[in-house]
């Protein structure tokens, strides 16, 4: 018997490799928690895995999700509570093939934002399955913010910062806008930016309101996509005054797609990033008997049915770069939407949906098996454009030597039916309960640690690791060019 010292942790064999640029045949070699060869016929292992017939694929990137945010008035919440910590999170995360989560440190306006980040740092501490990173949020942009706080924070890894144009406890003014815009250019940080008119949308509430039309549909007639084609416009305008990078989130339309392609047009260094609930969900979901349509109220709203096709499109053609869950897990009780009562008026009620567990999955299904994208694009969606535009690549995003063994083992034949009883966050439904999807993971490691398998919990809180990026200027620097870093 050779008493010989395995070369490799883990071998993955016999499985089909694919990043953002290729598919091959490669057996993949793990040690000290990176990947450390790729050929085939790799031998010496303490662990061997067989992936035949099955996709070996970069882990997952969930670059929106909120866990754990502080309740208050007068945010996206309504005053509810978060169901996801950092440990329901990122267990949830896990099990959909999610192997890096980037969740949203929060100011408050009159708070510092190191003081939240700080807060966030201990919210995470000890709990975490898988790796994170934090976006700054900033609502309060004072000059001690400006020239001191984000500046500091830029430089200690946390390089993109999130500002908001709708919500009254968290918008800024276009000037105020402007003047992070000119931090992020300056200390080379990604701005992103939630882009919704919010005096076009309290006056349309006030009207709907006035008319006695109050139920969860009329939060959709009360956002149009004329709400958000307007402010997607002026932040790219603004954008452009200042010459900054900026990712506009959760695109929902086309109107707003219209705007970033002529924005691009013109040279502007523009992100797009879109969300599940625009490619499977619809206004109609808002209309659900018994106020269950609260369940899938989320800024900016799900559009007509026509519109899930416009933005598929802009899946396929390029339009968009990063796909993201917009993770808001607020149950479907007194704690979360229905937290003013089972007859709230839309206002009062917490927007978004849960997602994290689900988000990979569907688009594998939808868009990879369903023959909308091929692998590569999926690879690129769902992991290598994220840790390129938020300053994580090539450690993560990809399978390749020196990159951190973040794997996600894909089975294509298996079929599963969404149930929220099978999912692993702390919310009480799924927008999705009830879609069969073709293909799902089966194998997840974290930096070579076998988290889950074949649907059993592995891994252990507090093995994720905080990610601290750098600015990523240079990864993605030449936008203007349509696709060519994707």
């Amino acid at each position: 018997m050779s008493t010989a010292t395995p070369v490799f942790d883990t071998i993955i064999r016999n499985g089909t490799v694919a990043t953002a640029a290729d598919v091959f045949r490669s057996d993949v070699g793990i040690r000290g928690g990176r990947i450390v060869a790729l050929g085939e016929g790799l031998r010496g292992a303490t662990r061997e895995i067989d992936a035949t017939g099955m996709y070996v694929l970069p882990g997952g990137i969930d670059a929106h999700c909120h866990l754990d945010q502080p309740k208050a008035e007068g945010l996206a919440a309504a005053g509810s509570v978060m169901a996801d910590d950092f440990l329901s999170g990122s267990r949830s995360a896990i099990f959909g093939g999610t192997t890096t989560i980037v969740p949203f440190a929060v100011q408050h306006r009159g708070q510092s934002v190191v003081a939240a980040v700080e807060d966030y740092h201990r919210r995470a501490a000890g709990k975490a399955y898988c790796d994170y990173a934090f976006h700054l949020i900033v609502s309060d942009p004072s000059e001690k913010v400006l020239r001191e706080e984000l500046p500091q924070l830029i430089a200690g890894g946390y390089t993109s910062v999130k500002v908001y144009m709708t919500y009254e406890a968290m918008r800024i003014s276009d000037r105020q806008i402007l003047d992070v815009l000119d931090v992020t250019r300056e200390h080379g940080a990604l701005a992103m930016i939630h882009a919704e008119n919010f005096e076009c949308i309290s006056w349309l509430t006030e009207k709907l309101e006035a008319a006695g039309k109050t139920a969860p549909r009329y939060h959709a007639t009360s956002r149009p996509q004329a709400v958000e084609r307007e402010a997607t416009h002026r932040a790219i305008a603004l954008s452009e005054v200042v010459s900054a990078r900026l990712l506009i989130v959760h695109v929902s339309g086309g109107e707003a797609i219209t705007e970033i392609r002529r924005g691009r047009e013109r040279g502007v260094p523009i992100f797009a990033e879109t969300c599940p609930q625009y490619l499977f969900l619809s206004e109609d979901d808002l209309d659900q008997p018994g106020f269950h349509g609260a369940k899938c109220v989320c800024s900016p709203p799900p559009r007509d049915k026509g519109n899930q096709e416009v933005v598929w499109r802009g899946i396929e053609d390029g339009l968009f770069d990063i796909f993201s869950s917009d993770h808001a897990p607020y149950r479907f009780d007194e704690n979360g939407k229905l937290r003013h009562g089972p007859d709230a008026p839309f206002r009062k009620v917490a927007n978004g949906i849960p997602g994290l567990e689900t988000r990979a999955p569907l688009l594998f299904s939808e868009g990879f098996m369903a023959g909308r994208i091929d692998l590569c694009r999926f690879v690129a969606l769902n992991s290598a454009n994220a840790a390129k535009l938020y300053g994580m690549y090539p450690r993560k995003g990809t399978i390749a030597v020196g990159a951190d063994a973040d794997i996600t083992i894909w089975d294509p034949h298996r079929q599963v039916t969404i149930r929220n009883e099978m999912l692993h966050h702390n919310v009480d439904f799924t927008p999705y309960e009830g879609r069969t999807l073709q293909g799902w993971p089966v194998t997840v490691m974290v930096r070579g640690e076998l988290v889950c398998q074949d649907g059993e919990l592995l891994g252990r809180p507090g093995y994720g690791e905080f990610i601290a990026r750098r600015s990523s200027a240079r990864d993605i620097q030449d936008r203007s060019a349509e696709a060519a870093w994707i």
